[in-house]
């Protein structure tokens, strides 16, 4: 539905997104992920035909972003960060106004309209003006002007950042709601967010996709945070002697203050961390040794790399390489690109609840 091929934007001599390739299949939802000024909001407004690709190609049901622009608009919705929204107008008002723009034909769009009013729940909202609306119902109302002329591929661009809970909830579940008769792309900086709504995830930083796979494979790939949490009537140091030799430990180390939900711990008692090796489970191995070293065991809990700690690693792997690279190149006696934080579409290393730096990019 959506294939993006060796896709670059460059401004001037600073290059927002560089080489970047990916396709998503009819019917899923990417999770589209990065830090603040990784390129995702540039990658999207090429898609949307807002903005021109300096080279590559990016196609929506098959036509062409660039040749072909306003078909590729007829066949996408796009919510950006904000909203575009009249607050003078009503809901219904401006969802007409919204499909007559879109090119919905007059006898189709009272049924469009009323289709997108009820897969947002905002039939009782129809006569509200919208100034007047809670900023969760602004986000539906900004969802319903992408769908209201049912369009095949959907872009999201942060549609649930300043939402409280429960509203970030109703969100995610309308989302998924959109999946199967719409493609649809994500972007958040909200991670748990995208494990419970996407089937996969595309992380680009510095202008490049670093991983694109579902959430579940990339936990799977990540080796490192993988282990157990214990909980020991006994000091750190005679816990890292008794499981350290264990066949595949790789390191136990104290877990820090603030990771401890209860923060009462007694001076005798410790809470301490065990990585494990790759394809190893020392579990039993670990209780029998804390046990049979004559330290009481309070909890043992086996834990697995979330998507936060894909994302960082992948992310910050990323930076240390360029910054091995660029002392390579001062010590050869070169100039290292200086990183012009600024300008449209500059990398930065920051990574933020905050995306106003990606809608400056």
């Amino acid at each position: 539905m959506i294939e993006v091929e060796q896709l670059s934007k460059v401004y001037g001599s600073t290059p927002a997104i560089q080489d970047v390739t990916f396709a998503v299949e009819p019917g899923e939802i990417l999770g589209f992920l990065g830090p603040n000024g990784a390129g995702k909001t540039t990658t999207m407004r090429i898609l949307t035909g807002y903005l021109p690709a300096t080279s590559g190609s990016a196609r929506v049901a098959g036509y062409d972003v660039h040749e072909d622009s306003m078909a590729v608009r007829q066949r996408i919705g796009y919510l950006p960060e904000t909203p575009p929204l009249y607050p003078e107008m009503t809901v219904e008002g401006f969802l007409y106004f919204v499909a007559r723009i879109k090119g919905v034909s007059a006898g189709d769009r009272s049924r469009q309209v009323q289709s997108a009013l009820e897969r947002c729940s905002l039939v009782e909202k129809r006569k509200t003006l919208i100034r007047k609306l809670s900023k969760g119902f602004r986000q539906r109302v900004g969802i319903a002007q992408a769908i209201v002329h049912d369009p095949p591929a959907i872009i999201l661009d942060e549609p649930t950042v300043g939402l409280d809970p429960r509203q970030i909830i109703e969100v995610r579940n309308l989302i998924k709601n959109l999946a199967g008769t719409h493609t649809v792309i994500l972007s958040t900086h909200i991670l748990p967010e995208v494990s419970m709504t996407c089937n996969r995830v595309a992380i680009i930083n510095r202008g490049r996709v670093v991983a694109t796979n579902s959430p579940e494979n990339l936990m799977a790939q990540l080796n490192a945070g993988s282990g157990y949490e214990l909980d020991v009537d006994g000091d750190v140091n005679t816990v890292q002697q008794l499981v350290q030799p264990i066949p595949g430990v790789r390191l136990v180390e104290p877990m820090r203050i603030e990771e401890l939900a209860d923060q009462t711990l007694t001076p005798q008692r410790c809470r301490v961390r065990v990585v494990a090796e790759a394809d190893s489970d020392p579990g039993r191995d670990i209780a029998a040794a804390v046990v049979g070293g004559g330290l009481g065991l309070y909890e043992m809990r086996r834990t697995k790399a979330s998507l936060e700690d894909v994302f960082l690693q992948l992310t910050m792997t990323e930076e240390k390489a360029l910054e091995s690279s660029a002392e390579t190149e001062l010590s050869a006696g070169g100039e290292a690109e200086p990183v012009i934080e600024d300008a449209p579409g500059a990398p930065t290393a920051v990574v933020s609840e905050s995306a106003e730096s990606e809608e400056e990019a």
